[in-house]
């Protein structure tokens, strides 16, 4: 039985082989003149070897090693604080995108003061006022 199904697979692989293409045809030429005189070929030789006498070898010695007392930090427990001051402003106004904003805001101290407002999609303006500081927050 084994027999007849390597018979019938050799039969159907030889009805399905077939001539198999090579591809399509490729030419390509190249024009070398060949009359242009060459130059004769350099000869080289090796360099000539030198021998120089055997190095000296010392011998050396660490450096003392010198022993210094790490400096001592000295703080005196005072800081120096600049007293925080600023004001800060910016706005957008694109009519491209219909961006349109804008954010004030200054400090004194620890008191903060401030406002941003923007346009809203429908067309109305939000504005919104803060303010922190020791009461508030």
């Amino acid at each position: 039985m084994f027999s007849k199904i390597v018979a019938f697979g050799a039969l159907l692989a030889a009805a399905n082989a077939g001539l198999l293409g090579h591809g399509h045809a490729v030419s390509s030429q190249s024009i070398v003149r060949h009359d242009e005189a060459h130059a004769a070929p350099l000869h080289y030789a090796a360099a000539p070897v030198a021998h120089y006498a055997a190095p000296v070898v010392a011998h050396y010695a660490a450096a003392p090693v010198a022993h210094y007392a790490a400096p001592v930090a000295h703080y005196d427990g005072h800081d120096t604080y600049a007293h925080p001051k600023y004001d800060y402003a910016y706005s957008v106004a694109d009519p491209h995108t219909g961006d349109h904003k804008s954010q004030h805001e200054s400090r004194d101290g620890d008191a903060v003061h401030g406002y941003y407002s923007l346009v809203q999609p429908d067309g109305s303006v939000r504005k919104v006022e803060y303010t922190a500081d020791d009461h508030h927050g």
